[in-house]
């Protein structure tokens, strides 16, 4: 096994930690190790890191939550009129308590909208279908806010580019070559969902949360979180719950059950959820970065030894972010 493949602790973190981004854009071939070596400590220890000096405006952020305010502030049956369940791979809206992601629970008290990759300018494109497997299909988009699409497409392909530049940083912490992941990224696969959490200051039923306990089923999540508004915890090894504030000028990076299965369960995939115990709403936004859905998913060499046998087959990561799908909305 590779050193970068030996568990730093047994994740019994108290706090996420915060790492600068400023030198992953740096010529600088050292200053771009050393990141990594950064995020893997993070990766190993934790599953959850902040990163600051991202590069995403303020102004995107602010127009994104903007038209997301107005979107979510309609009637139920307009949101409904793109009901994710009618459409293809579960694109566009789903109704609050309609998923229920942590069984024994009585649904998740969230209502979200989900897009997949589009080009940002001129008509929305569907990308192929040869390379987009079982999770073919095109965008749907309200008419109502006009701007919707712009603004939502401004901020996922914004973080779009964050995410392609930490999977080269995943794969230095892996000791693999920078541009490991390239050919396996060449199609964005990556799902955005803008989300609204109503508040349940005095919740009387703890089997309804905003979201319950569970871990992401792709590579990694990059989430916006709205400042001031408290709600996501993550979970550690001694059973407690760390609370994740958003601090300005960041956005949280989670690890997902893809990149746990890839790394043979080296990177963490942690328990998280969230609950709005304030009296006001609260909105988000999660970008899921998968590979290219007809990429196998099973583990790496570098973290494969006879002391550590694979843990998982090989699944193409298409299927399992479908499976996955389908089990969340007990389809």
């Amino acid at each position: 096994m590779s050193e970068s493949c030996v568990p730093v602790c047994g994740g019994a973190f108290e706090s996420i930690p915060i790492i600068d981004l400023e030198d992953a854009f740096s010529e600088d071939e050292a200053l771009r190790r050393a990141l990594a070596q950064q995020i893997r400590v993070a990766c190993m220890d934790v599953g959850f890191f902040y990163v600051k000096n991202h590069g995403i405006s303020q102004h995107c952020l602010d127009e994104v939550l903007k038209v997301n305010k107005e979107y979510y502030s309609l009637p139920a049956e307009e949101k409904m009129k793109l009901y994710h369940m009618t459409t293809p791979n579960f694109r566009g809206y789903s109704p609050p308590l309609e998923a229920n992601i942590q069984p024994g629970n009585k649904g998740d008290l969230h209502e979200g909208f989900r897009i997949g990759w589009e080009e940002k300018s001129g008509h929305p494109v569907i990308q192929n279908a040869s390379s987009d497997g079982v999770m073919a299909g095109a965008n749907v988009w309200p008419d109502t806010p006009e701007d919707f699409r712009t603004a939502c497409m401004d901020y996922y392909h914004a973080a779009l580019s964050i995410g392609k530049k930490l999977f080269c940083l995943f794969a230095l912490a892996l000791d693999l070559p920078e541009t490991y992941f390239n050919d396996k990224t060449v199609y964005s696969a990556a799902t955005m969902r803008t989300l609204h959490y109503p508040p349940q200051p005095d919740a009387p039923d703890d089997k309804i949360l905003g979201i319950g306990a569970h871990t992401d089923f792709v590579c990694f999540t990059i989430l916006w979180q709205q400042i001031g508004i408290e709600a996501l915890q993550v979970l550690n090894s001694h059973e407690q719950w760390i609370n994740v504030p958003p601090l300005p000028g960041t956005l949280v990076i989670n690890l997902g059950d893809q990149f746990a299965r890839w790394t043979n369960d080296i990177f963490k995939s942690t328990v998280h959820r969230a609950i709005n115990r304030n009296i006001v709403d609260r909105y988000s936004i999660a970008l899921f970065f998968s590979t290219d859905y007809e990429v196998n998913i099973e583990p790496m060499h570098t973290c494969v030894t006879a002391e550590r046998p694979a843990a998982y087959p090989a699944i193409t990561a298409g299927e399992y972010v479908k499976q996955r799908l389908k089990a969340m909305y007990n389809e």
